[in-house]
């Protein structure tokens, strides 16, 4: 699936490439692992050159440079604007000291909306994400104030991220109800890492009809091919900042890399193909700080895996997921369906009664 074969993000008439273009390390500016103004450019030509259009940053990526690289951007290529999903985030506070610079009240949205759209020079973003749970706001000032931004044309679509399922639920259902704009993706750590999305947001989206958009889909590099068991890791800065993977991680590390030989492809590759397969509309985002870590990931495109690679893929990184997700699973079914398959799923008999035929 190259670039330019789109997807249609959750319920909605918005599409876009398979893989969006993470630009959180976008600008050198303290505090992150970025690349230079001139390298951020030549990523970005790239991903659109090869027909990608989804582009997502957040209000706080590099001190809001990451921001600015893409208003600049834009502004020197009349019409591309146009012709580009351009998604960023609201909730993180740039001021210190001010209790309302963040979060999501109805003040504090209008006022990040305002400074990004500065920053980005554009009079609307395609998809605005909260990028997080603000505890302190009712969600229904949240929602009336993003559909109310919906309505002005100055956000297409709304999204949430990093929100519990419970706080995710509650939300689509008012917004529904009520007639507000509402949520047509969710952006989730997801990779063969960190499978936990499983438990209750995943599931959520797919009955929903929302897009899950993972971020940190190579789960901080350890999925790249750059980490290999008993060696030493090259050409990673982040490793500076997360440390390396345990060895219950490098067990998965190691299957990917196998798989990645198998066919002749890169264990970036093989990862994000993995996500792809997944359940629903999985539309996963690419960070790259150098074009050669665009380039490997951008390989992805053109990876199928076997259901048998599925699978080993599957089973070497299965989560343990909170309660009740282990009573839903397979005790679940074998209590509804009694040894029976049903939609493909297949059950055994609650041994009690297998072993008397006593009914009362």
């Amino acid at each position: 699936m190259p670039l330019n074969h789109y997807l249609t993000l959750g319920r909605s008439g918005l599409r876009v490439s398979p893989f969006a273009l993470g630009a959180m390390t976008f600008g050198e500016d303290a505090g992150g692992a970025g690349s230079s103004v001139e390298e951020s450019e030549r990523i970005l030509d790239a991903y659109l050159d090869r027909g990608g259009n989804f582009v997502d940053t957040a209000n706080f990526y590099t001190n809001g440079h990451s921001e600015k690289i893409l208003g600049d951007w834009f502004a020197h290529r009349p019409g591309r604007r146009d012709r580009v999903v351009l998604a960023s985030k609201f909730f993180a506070n740039l001021h210190p000291g001010d209790p309302n610079g963040g979060g999501a009240g109805r003040s504090a949205v209008v006022g990040q909306l305002r400074e990004t759209s500065r920053r980005m020079q554009t009079d609307y973003l395609d998809v605005y994400w909260m990028h997080n749970w603000d505890r302190n706001t009712p969600i229904e000032e949240t929602l009336r104030t993003l559909d109310d931004l919906v309505r002005a044309g100055t956000v297409r679509y709304i999204g949430f991220s990093n929100t519990p399922g419970w706080v995710t639920a509650q939300a689509q259902t008012m917004a529904v109800l009520r007639g507000w704009t509402p949520l047509i993706a969710l952006q989730v750590e997801y990779s063969l890492l960190a499978r936990t999305v499983e438990g209750e947001l995943a599931p959520l989206a797919l009955d929903q009809g929302m897009a899950l958009v993972p971020w940190s889909p190579l789960s901080n590099g350890f999925l790249s091919g750059k980490y290999r068991r008993g060696a030493a890791v090259a050409d990673s800065i982040r490793a500076g900042y997360v440390g390396g993977p345990s060895d219950e991680q490098f067990a998965v590390i190691d299957s990917v890399n196998a798989i990645a030989d198998e066919i002749g492809t890169t264990p970036a590759a093989v990862a994000l193909s993995w996500l792809r397969a997944r359940p629903g509309t999985v539309v996963p985002i690419l960070g790259a700080r150098r074009m050669s870590h665009l380039e490997d990931n951008l390989s992805a495109v053109d990876v199928t895996l076997t259901a048998e690679q599925l699978r080993r893929l599957d089973e070497i990184s299965t989560p343990t997921l909170n309660y009740p997700a282990a009573v839903n699973g397979a005790t679940r079914s074998m209590l509804q369906f009694a040894g029976t398959t049903v939609d493909g799923e297949s059950s055994t008999v609650y041994p009690p009664l297998v072993q008397s035929a006593v009914r009362y």
